[in-house]
């Protein structure tokens, strides 16, 4: 059997691999240790990210003719794959979270929703919180103002504060009641007549 045909079936791997991806990021992952893989592996399952380890030339293969293809440049070294299909910033999230306690660990590069990003970029979009994160902090700044506005209708209430705003009002009604009405001024009064000068 021919190598080309021995081949084919890990580049049709990697290929649906990556088809429908949100995100495919590169890294390099010389100098890990066994359990720093291993571990990697797991943190990346439980986050929904496929990640794979595959020949250069596989992916160069299996990356020509799609949107992945700008990433052959970078297929320099060693070089996994971490693939999500749902949430975009996930590999690049988790690989850059897990570099921390791994420094032999380097991202390369990657395609999010279509863009390419070198290190540098893939690194930004690293910071970038989930989904679930911005949807969280979103929820939060929109019940801010609504539980603000129950604690202070709350803490008025235990203070009466609504008792002492009808107050006023009340006390300005019985003012208006109990005042004296003004006398009405006849008319007579109200100007005098101008007597008339005696005829000469």
């Amino acid at each position: 059997m021919a190598k080309v045909e021995l081949k084919q079936p890990i580049i049709n791997e990697i290929a649906e691999n990556v088809k429908d991806a949100a995100s495919v990021v590169l890294v390099d992952y010389r100098g890990m240790t066994v359990d720093e893989d291993t571990r990697l592996r797991n943190v990346l399952r439980e986050a929904g990210v496929t990640y794979k380890v595959y020949k250069n030339t596989m992916m160069r293969f299996a990356f020509e003719g799609t949107e992945f293809e700008a990433l052959k440049d970078d297929l320099k070294g060693p070089s996994a794959i971490a693939i999500s299909k749902d949430d975009a910033t996930a590999p690049a999230r988790v690989l850059a979270n897990f570099a921390k306690t791994a420094p032999k660990l380097e991202l390369k590069s990657g395609i999010v929703e279509g863009e390419y990003y070198d290190q540098a970029g893939i690194i930004a979009v690293s910071k970038i919180p989930s989904r679930e994160e911005l949807l969280s902090k979103l929820l939060g700044s929109i019940q801010s103002p609504i539980t603000n506005f129950a604690r202070v209708m709350q803490q008025l209430a235990d203070k009466g504060g609504a008792a002492g705003v009808e107050k006023p009002a009340e006390e300005a009604a019985a003012a208006e009641e109990t005042a004296p009405a003004e006398e009405a001024v006849p008319a007579a009064e109200e100007a005098p007549a101008t007597e008339e000068a005696p005829a000469e």
